[in-house]
């Protein structure tokens, strides 16, 4: 995605490269056409249509044509032109003719109608000329030649479309120094190791099935074992912070999707609908109209509310087989999702317990740095405007008495109501978005709701959505990753390995087993015939976090010798200790 050159630090560099790798690419190419080149996160990338296939050996010789274009250190100058100049001046590059003809109808690069000024103007380096809006560097040597790299070539099509030509994509990264560009290929080799669909492999915790189809999860034992315990962590946690817990249907009436106005606004999202004795149902996409129901069942007094209504709701969204990844983008997820029917004068309140809440199980499982984005009123809403101010204000506080970090989206939120994101930084700094609190006017509406008043009178309550980890899916992959695999003691599927370093000591590995198990802990026998270095090696590679390993000494003196997944050894220590040592790191959730 392009990047706004007000917000980021490095738009001036990056885009700066741009324009010198095209003019790199064209002294190898005099022939070749070029179309747009824009600045992106972590670094830039220019689409070119050229007489041949590009192979990474091109990447060099093109890297070594930029660092002579940097080396001249040029500088990179400003001009406008008319719309006739222009075409004048690209008149052998098809793909900016094109361009200069839109932006002369007052489109942008991308056709699409431009939100400001459509002046045309152009940044000139050395040979090399270019439509652009800048900004850039001054000169070329500003550039550090060792703090860039070309990164990749892929296919795009010219301006997404797959019925116009197929251009060859060039992606580079670019920082201000060596170090940070040692820094950033550092985060992307870390990230290939982290991949939790490479980890959920190897270490057997999840598949997808063709059979079964794309973008639906197989939780296999050991990675069903880690959902099993974040559930049961959050269950117990939901229920000590008021919330109650329920179930819902998979399906629902089409009437019902139509009253929530899924099947108006959400229906492209929704799978097709399924005849049951003559009426449609579909499969839900969301929990909410169901937790609505269940409110409906009684009439509720002013002493009733808050109601909290918690559930792992599966849910079923229509997703396009090329947006599918892994576990963090599927069409079947299980939310856990949260509804809080409450009063007008308990929002604060409510809006506070929730985010607290929030920031309390997230940080249970590791996750200590957030931000928060703050979504207002967008041009098309529904409610009244104060609700609207009142139900904002009170997000706004939230944010602002947990001391969190937040940027404020203003026009931002959902037509039925302003919202709070809580995004996550995992170990290599990288933003996942989780947490939701979301104010809704909407769903009240459409579906009536009402409570008694202390005045006797019926009033439309307050709905609030709350997702904590978003899915148990994205939430899964997340932590694959932010663990690389190696998730602490009290979350790992399997917590120990016994290893009998003969058969002849299996027998009191099972005893040791038997009385690990009795306390709670999950600890497997290795019995197969390798040899003690080869099942160390092994539990190693699958990152369980203890191994336990058991000779004759071992036996003779009741104790384990101690081995940690980290490759520290703790020698030989009593199976007691090893139990409390084990027991103690699970209750401090290490």
């Amino acid at each position: 995605m392009p990047v706004d050159p007000n917000n980021d630090p490095y738009y001036r560099l990056r885009h700066s490269l741009a324009h010198v790798m095209a003019q790199a690419v064209l002294e190898i190419f005099p022939e070749g056409k070029v179309a747009i080149g824009p600045p992106i996160e972590n670094g830039f990338y220019y689409d070119f249509d050229l007489p041949r296939a590009l192979n990474p050996d091109d990447l060099s010789t093109i890297e070594a044509g930029m660092r002579q274009i940097v080396a001249r250190d040029v500088p990179f100058l400003f001009r406008e032109v008319s719309a006739d100049e222009a075409r004048q001046l690209f008149h052998d590059q098809p793909y900016k003719l094109e361009l200069i003809d839109g932006l002369a109808q007052g489109l942008d690069e991308y056709g699409e109608t431009a939100k400001g000024d459509t002046v045309i103007s152009t940044y000139r380096q050395d040979t090399f000329e270019d439509l652009c809006r800048g900004p850039h560097l001054e000169r070329t040597g500003q550039i550090d030649p060792a703090g860039f790299k070309l990164m990749s070539i892929a296919g795009a099509y010219w301006r997404g479309d797959e019925k116009r030509p197929q251009l060859q994509r060039i992606y580079g990264t670019a920082w201000n120094n060596p170090a940070e560009l040692e820094q950033h290929l550092w985060r992307i080799e870390e990230a290939k190791k982290r991949d939790h669909r490479r980890l959920g492999k190897e270490l057997d915790l999840y598949s997808i099935s063709d059979e079964v189809g794309a973008g639906l999860i197989l939780w296999h034992p050991k990675g069903a074992m880690v959902r099993v315990i974040a559930e049961d962590f959050a269950r117990q946690a939901h229920l000590k912070a008021g919330y109650e817990w329920v179930f819902s249907p998979h399906i629902g009436r089409a009437h019902l999707w139509e009253t929530s106005g899924h099947l108006e606004f959400y229906k492209e999202s929704m799978y097709a609908p399924m005849d049951i004795d003559g009426e449609d149902y579909y499969a839900k996409p969301m929990n909410c109209p169901f937790h609505i129901q269940i409110y409906q069942t009684h009439m509720r007094s002013y002493r009733d509310l808050p109601r909290r209504y918690a559930e792992y709701g599966t849910v079923y969204r229509y997703e396009l087989s090329g947006a599918l990844h892994g576990l963090t983008r599927v069409r079947g997820f299980t939310q856990d999702d949260a509804h809080i029917f409450c009063r007008p004068d308990q929002v604060e309140e409510e809006i506070g317990r929730a985010l607290e809440f929030s920031l309390y199980v997230l940080r249970a499982f590791g996750l200590s740095d957030f931000t928060a984005y703050l979504s207002t009123r967008p041009e098309k809403y529904v409610g009244a405007p104060e609700d609207w101010e009142r139900a904002t204000a009170a997000l706004e506080r939230a944010v602002q008495t947990h001391n969190l970090p937040y940027q404020v989206d203003e026009g931002g939120g959902a037509f039925y109501g302003p919202k709070i994101d809580l995004k996550v930084y995992d170990a290599l700094g990288r933003e996942w978005q989780l947490s939701t609190i979301q104010f809704d006017f909407n769903l009240p509406e459409r579906f009536g709701l009402e409570y008694i008043g202390e005045d006797n009178q019926p009033h439309r309550p307050y709905m609030v959505h709350r997702a904590l980890m978003g899915s148990m899916e994205r939430f899964f992959g997340v932590l694959i990753e932010h663990y690389a695999g190696a998730f602490p003691l009290w979350l790992a599927p399997v917590q120990a390995v016994l290893i009998p370093i003969t058969d002849a000591q299996i027998a009191y590995a099972e005893s040791v087993q038997k009385r690990l198990v009795e306390a709670d802990l999950r600890v497997e026998v290795d019995t197969s015939r390798d040899r003690m270095q080869g099942k160390i090696r092994r539990a190693q590679l699958q990152k369980v976090p203890y191994m336990l390993i058991i000779g004759k000494k071992e036996e003779e003196a009741g104790t384990v010798a101690v081995r940690l997944r980290s490759g520290e050894d703790l020698g030989a220590i009593p199976i007691d200790a090893c139990l409390a040592r084990m027991q103690e790191e699970i209750a401090k959730r290490m």
